[in-house]
């Protein structure tokens, strides 16, 4: 038994006998699942040991570090860079297109799908989340986790600080203003920003 088995014990109420699915499973089909199953801890300590040997591997030259990010992510296009400093929870539930920039201290909280089109800025400190928790109390107790997936599509320029929350698709070229809050999706094409992020203005008004 190890230590993780030995502190939790899975009291989520999910899996019955008419649902056998593993957390792991149940966290691939986007449903409620229980944060500390020990698989899923696994997969957590993968994506930090992988992160340091990404920061190593730059030492090498670009392309040893790009070969650790392919294993990180479900994807990572040509062209793309992520500055050291990302913190993502899983990384396996991350898919990054071509030409895109992650800046420097992004956070991916990866317990659902992110993806990310071609051609995406994410300045630093930008937060992507996908995970959440139900407001009934008693299901928090149990350690449930929610997910709703995140997408930002081609061209896309998320300021720094900003932080996406579950759910929320940001459309194409729309620009997110730095140290917004986006609750809703941002259609293309428009300029964006605040707390809760409205749409301010066409990007080429």
């Amino acid at each position: 038994m190890t230590d993780v088995e030995a502190t939790w014990e899975d009291e989520s109420g999910l899996v019955t006998d008419s649902d056998q699915r593993t957390h792991e499973q149940r966290r691939a089909d986007g449903d409620p699942f229980w944060g500390p199953d020990p698989a899923l801890l696994a997969r957590q300590a993968r994506a930090q040991r992988l992160l340091a040997e990404y920061t190593a591997a730059l030492a090498q030259g670009i392309p040893a570090a790009i070969a650790v990010l392919r294993e990180l992510f479900a994807a990572f296009g040509d062209g793309s860079f992520v500055v050291p400093g990302l913190r993502v929870t899983y990384g396996d539930n991350v898919r990054i297109g071509s030409q895109c920039l992650v800046n420097m201290e992004c956070m991916l909280i990866d317990d659902g799908p992110i993806t990310i089109g071609d051609h995406v800025l994410l300045a630093p400190r930008v937060q992507i989340i996908t995970g959440g928790h139900e407001l009934d109390h008693r299901s928090r107790r149990r350690k449930i986790t929610t997910v709703a997936p995140v997408e930002v599509h081609d061209d896309a320029w998320i300021g720094a600080g900003a932080i996406v929350l579950p759910g929320v698709t940001v459309g194409a070229r729309a620009v997110v203003g730095a140290g917004s809050v986006v609750t809703k999706d941002v259609p293309a094409g428009v300029v964006a920003a605040g707390n809760p992020c409205r749409v301010l203005r066409p990007v080429d008004a």
